[in-house]
């Protein structure tokens, strides 16, 4: 397969050599900002000596650097996969409406939304994206209420650069449908199936008259292409099954092989960059995808053919670093205009954050050790202590961020729960308790944050049947007995897979007037310095035979 990449490419970079006179077209791209307009940390390139990101500034410097290179036969755009505000201060505070007029500012000509714009009701949402200077896009999403893309999406739009007709297609992942609070998407369909994006494929191909299509979609491609891809396709793109079983909407990579038509796609939506793109070897569309959080700029630059106005190459702007240019400030010193209009909404929005509210002992990670990371262990352990529960769990997404050791500050625990997400407790049948581990651990699932428990699990039974072993608060499960849990109001509304959530009676739960960011906050303030292990909480052993009491 990697020959093949390597053969795609060559193929590809060739007719420069032939035809120096092609039109080059410098696609700028980001996805999954998350309000990171603001100047940060490279904490996951160094976490005790993190280099300075240099955010929104620093890529207006290096964007106004790349129009400048515009000439007859150069030309550029600047486009945003989605999920654009919801996750720093500056971002979540304001609606997402410092990071529209940041867009403004430098020129961003198209955005599609991503699932987390859902984050807040879909009227707030609304009265953000009117702000903006540019289209708003997405093909995949309904209005129930007439049928119709709603007013303020546009499902395509197109470009003119160069003598070339551009278009660009809009494209939300439809798990937005099973991860957004159900009041905020209430009026929303987002349909999964392929031929909606291959109709509006085919609408600006043959209506448009658009000589190069590109989808511009908050949609991931797998974290390892090449393994992703052959577990699906063979290396010539033949389906391996003849029907599709997955839990999950499809992703950019499902999309690029299966609907025709497309030359260039921008994902996101799985915060993985890549330094190029992923060819498919039977549509031989492209795909593209950055890293989150405003650290990185795409660049890439699609070679078009003046006769054919037909994309028949790319180019990557650095040799290491290829088309994800990191946004170090050293490097990109930030524009003084927009680094300053940043910094006035920061100071707004961050007010207070830079209090201390405890210590860490060791840097809570949270990078999975299967399902358990030391971040995770202790947002649980924060949720089961503040209001006294048996057993507390989270979605593996919950956990957004790390905290280094040392001083914590208010904002540090808001990188890690953005979120407004309640908590909530229920009191359950110990049956009840097991079926929604099993449910986290079917099929490919990975599993739940948790505390409170000790989980053992082989991936090798049926499922529904996996968990071998199952202890709480250290005595043996009973099916029968009737424990105390909690979550976030987000997971009890039926997200993140976790459907039977909504079975569990209104009279049996609690809805606590506290979010769970400050709950973390007091768990901090209580139990400083943080001292949390990976211990036996939660373990797959796929040998595991169940234990007496889980044959019950």
């Amino acid at each position: 397969m990697k020959h093949l990449h390597l053969v795609l490419i060559l193929c590809l970079i060739f007719p420069v050599l032939a035809h120096a006179e092609n039109l080059r077209l410098d696609i700028m791209f980001t996805n999954d900002i998350h309000g990171g307009i603001d100047r940060s940390k490279a904490t996951f390139m160094n976490p005790e000596f993190p280099p300075q990101l240099g955010g929104g500034a620093s890529a207006a410097t290096l964007i106004r650097h790349i129009r400048s290179l515009a000439s007859k036969t150069r030309d550029n755009l600047l486009l945003d996969a989605g999920d654009f505000f919801q996750g720093r201060p500056v971002g979540t505070v304001t609606n997402g409406v410092a990071v529209i007029e940041y867009m403004n500012a430098i020129g961003f000509e198209g955005l599609a939304l991503g699932n987390h714009e859902f984050d807040i009701h879909s009227d707030e949402l609304i009265e953000t994206l009117r702000l903006a200077d540019f289209p708003i896009m997405s093909c995949n999403i309904i209005d129930k209420r007439t049928g119709e893309i709603p007013w303020f999406l546009y499902p395509y739009y197109i470009y003119d650069r160069l003598g070339v007709r551009i278009a660009v297609v809009g494209y939300t992942t439809s798990d937005t449908a099973l991860m957004s609070f159900p009041e905020n998407i209430k009026n929303y369909e987002f349909r999964a199936d392929k031929e909606v994006l291959q109709h509006w494929v085919d609408v600006v191909r043959t209506e448009e008259k658009a000589d190069v299509v590109i989808v511009l979609g908050h949609a991931g491609i797998p974290y390892d292409p090449v393994a992703g891809y052959l577990s699906r396709y063979d290396a010539k793109g033949t389906p391996l099954f003849e029907e599709r079983n997955a839990v999950w909407g499809y992703d950019a990579q499902e999309l690029a092989r299966e609907v025709s038509g497309i030359d260039f796609f921008i994902g996101g939506h799985i915060h993985k960059g890549f330094p190029g793109p992923w060819i498919d070897p039977y549509t031989h569309t492209m795909v593209v995808q950055g890293y989150a959080n405003g650290t990185n700029l795409g660049w890439i630059t699609l070679l078009i053919d003046p006769e054919t106005r037909t994309v028949c190459g790319y180019e990557l702007p650095a040799l290491r670093e290829g088309m994800m240019i990191t946004l170090f400030e050293d490097q990109f010193i930030p524009d003084p205009e927009i680094n300053a209009t940043i910094e006035a909404q920061v100071a707004i929005a961050e007010a207070g954050m830079d209090e201390v509210v405890g210590h860490s002992a060791v840097y809570l990670s949270r990078v999975n050790v299967d399902a358990q990371s030391l971040m995770g262990n202790t947002i649980t352990d924060a949720m089961r202590h503040e209001v006294d529960a048996d057993f507390a769990f989270l979605n593996l997404g919950g956990v957004r961020s790390d905290i280094k050791s040392g001083p914590v500050t208010y904002r540090n625990i808001f990188e890690v729960m953005p979120f407004d997400n309640m908590l909530v407790s229920f009191r359950c049948t110990g049956e009840f308790l097991r079926r929604i581990i099993e449910t986290r651990v079917e099929g490919s699932r990975h599993g739940l944050v948790v505390s409170g428990v000790n989980v053992i699990y082989s991936k090798k039974r049926p499922n529904f049947d996996r968990v071998t072993s199952l202890k709480i608060g250290g005595e043996l499960w009973d099916k029968n007995k009737i424990y105390t849990c909690v979550t976030t109001d987000f997971l009890l509304q039926g997200n993140a897979g976790l459907t039977l959530l909504t079975q569990v009676p209104e009279v049996d739960i609690i809805r606590h007037e506290i979010n769970l960011r400050d709950a973390i906050v007091n768990y901090f303030r209580k139990n400083s310095p943080i001292k949390t292990k990976i211990d036996d909480r939660w373990q797959r052993k796929d040998s595991a035979q169940p234990t007496a009491e889980m044959l019950q």
